[in-house]
């Protein structure tokens, strides 16, 4: 089987919100609209040794999407390779999505009428090229591929992160984006 998950390396995140300008610029995003949003999150520490982090927030890609559950017609659904999407075509802008998605990373697009989120890229990820966000990502921070496949780079930095992967709080759906972060005074 194919599980498609994105793990983004928090240590390696420089905050330039390169992944977001891609992310518009690829999928032709209305002003406003964001599939993918990069908060600050900090400082710790006392002045002057401060520290920050930088925390890029899309949608989690959750193996058991309330979204999709959620959905009056059918528009949000998961693909067999783990990808959440939204058919425009059957979306009626009704946000029962963005009500029940516990991350926030969702988002209704007045012009178009529909509900927006990331696509982790699909139409390039069936292309086999990785999505925007992590081809222009200047850190190297963010890594895409194929979880249940034991020899790509993104099973080997889960591997390799250990105890120090993270994910957003679990509430039964089991969110498939992961975050590391390694640095001691961030985890405190």
């Amino acid at each position: 089987m194919t599980r498609k998950i994105m793990i983004v390396d928090l240590d390696r995140c420089i905050g330039c919100h390169s992944c977001a300008v891609a992310c518009k610029q690829e999928n032709g995003i209305s002003l406003g609209v964001f599939y993918n949003k990069v908060r600050t999150v900090g400082p710790f520490g006392n002045y002057p040794d401060l520290e920050l982090y930088y925390l890029p927030v899309i949608c989690q890609h959750c193996n058991k999407p309330e979204c999709v559950n959620v959905c009056p017609t059918a528009a949000s659904y998961k693909r067999q390779d783990g990808i959440v999407l939204v058919d425009h075509n059957k979306c009626i802008g009704c946000q029962y999505c963005i009500m029940a998605c516990p991350y926030g990373v969702r988002t209704y697009d007045k012009a178009k009428g529909v509900i927006e989120k990331c696509t982790l890229c699909a139409h390039r990820v069936e292309v086999n090229e990785v999505p925007a966000c992590v081809s222009i990502c200047p850190g190297k921070a963010r890594i895409f591929g194929d979880l249940d496949d034991p020899n790509s780079e993104v099973s080997k930095a889960v591997r390799e992160a250990g105890s120090f992967l993270h994910r957003f709080a679990d509430v039964g759906n089991e969110p498939g984006v992961g975050y590391i972060l390694k640095s001691r005074k961030w985890r405190s």
